[in-house]
């Protein structure tokens, strides 16, 4: 026993059920995930492939950058990255597509959203992540408000990093259209309800875990969830490995109904961004400010090597693409941010 636990709250079967109830009068609910893919292909936003060269980092051998206005947003954030690769064990394909998922919060009230990138064309479609609650037989909307530090596509769900909250769950099967809305959407017409959300506990004199970033962790199998603590100072820097259920992606529950790791190690960097498992090793980002390259620490904890400058200035969350060997990350900087992959090959132990 670790101490640190999570429990998972009731399901939101009634709540999202009359969310697609309430937008289906006016030609919308409920989405497939095939249709969705196509709409951003035929008509999302354009991404840019980017030139590779010193300011992208001494490793990076693919990026690719955001349309001009999400390029210099000061509102929006981007944080953390997963993909179609992590969704299932048997393909890196959802729907026939190679596609990355990157989280970006709010410096404001409009929450947190989650943004789908087709990569054979760098279309992508940004989706707002909501909580629907039901009054008095009305259901209301409100955005879910976390930092989305970290993401894992798993099965036919989205994890979503909430800190000191947890993680939050959103089922891909819920994605919708929601043509009228009004302003509570602040104009995004793709919504994705929150179905569960898995609570930070810890048992007592146990201080619970920080849920700031999260990765597929495939030195476990089946694959589990790796989680991590960003940490200055004298706050914890913890890894935490918790099972996933193999048929529903979910974490077990024990006994009692709580999800607990499988282990935890209490050895990790200061200002840790992401961490993922590949290869036998972690593969850690580390961010240095606005205008210094990133780092990214291979090995194990409590025995990293650097590759100074491997990385763009602000590097946040991190995912492994078995398939092409590739790690993936994302820069947060407004008129600095990237997408890029690095080959796992040129960052040793």
């Amino acid at each position: 026993m670790h101490g640190v636990h999570l429990t998972r709250t009731t399901e939101n079967v009634d709540e999202i059920e009359a969310l697609a109830a309430r937008l289906e009068p006016s030609g919308g609910g409920r989405v497939p995930v095939g249709r969705f893919l196509e709409d951003l292909r035929a008509s999302g936003r354009r991404g840019r492939r980017s030139p590779l060269g010193r300011l992208l980092g001494r490793k990076v051998r693919r990026a690719f950058t955001w349309d001009a206005a999400d390029r210099r947003d000061p509102l929006w954030w981007p944080q953390g990255i997963s993909s179609s690769a992590d969704a299932s064990d048997s393909t890196d394909l959802v729907e026939g597509r190679r596609v990355l998922v990157v989280s970006w919060y709010a410096k404001a009230d409009q929450g947190s959203r989650l943004t789908f990138v087709d990569l054979d064309t760098l279309r992508y479609r940004h989706v707002l992540l909501v909580v629907p609650t039901v009054a008095d037989g009305a259901v209301h909307l409100e955005p879910l408000r976390v930092h989305a530090g970290g993401i894992v596509w798993r099965g036919p769900y989205v994890h979503v990093a909430a800190t000191a909250r947890g993680f939050v769950s959103v089922r891909l099967e819920d994605l919708m259209w929601a043509p009228v809305e009004g302003d509570s959407l602040f104009g995004y017409r793709y919504v994705l309800p929150v179905r569960f959300t898995h609570r930070a506990a810890a048992d007592e004199g146990v201080e619970r875990l920080r849920y700031s970033f999260l990765s597929l962790d495939r030195s476990t199998t089946p694959p589990g969830l790796l989680a991590g603590e960003y940490g200055r100072r004298k706050q914890t820097r913890r890894f935490a490995h918790y099972p996933l259920d193999a048929d529903t992606g979910l974490p077990v529950l024990d006994e009692a109904g709580y999800a607990r790791p499988a282990a935890l190690d209490d050895t990790g960097l200061a200002g840790m961004q992401g961490a993922v498992t590949a290869g036998g090793d972690y593969h850690v980002t580390a961010s240095h400010g606005p205008w210094t390259s990133g780092s990214l620490h291979v090995g194990a904890p409590g025995s990293f090597r650097r590759h100074r400058r491997a990385l763009p200035m602000g590097p946040e969350d991190i995912c492994w693409w078995p398939q092409d060997d590739l790690l993936w990350t994302v820069t947060e900087h407004p008129r600095r941010r990237w997408v890029v992959a690095v080959p796992r090959s040129s960052v040793p132990a």
